[in-house]
């Protein structure tokens, strides 16, 4: 009876745990997305980025939201390796603007 009582209750807990992070998956990214534009927005008004790493880090956002819209495309839903695949370059693309913002170069 213990066995099964603790088999149950692994069961129900993972089924709370991954639902709500499933359905915030998508959320998650949107909200990447547009914190990421605040962050070029930003470093465009301070003058961190130049008119060139701005272009450069806007064509890398809107390389993410191409593979979005296609991974969206193939069926409405994400798959896992879609989803992991698209965090990974929001991932990447986050650590290009802080490279950017924090090099040495200004807009001056």
């Amino acid at each position: 009876m213990n066995k099964s009582w603790t088999k149950w209750f692994f069961l129900a807990f993972m089924v709370i745990a991954i639902f709500p992070v499933m359905g915030m998956a998508q959320g998650s990214i949107n909200q990447r997305q547009r914190n990421q534009q605040a962050r070029i927005r930003q470093g465009i008004r301070s003058g961190e980025l130049t008119r060139r790493e701005a272009y450069r880090l806007e064509s890398r956002q809107a390389r993410v939201k191409v593979r979005e819209a296609f991974a969206r495309r193939s069926g409405g839903e994400f798959t896992a390796r879609e989803r992991y695949r698209i965090q990974r370059q929001l991932n990447r693309s986050s650590r290009g603007i802080y490279r950017q913002k924090h090099d040495r170069q200004d807009r001056d």
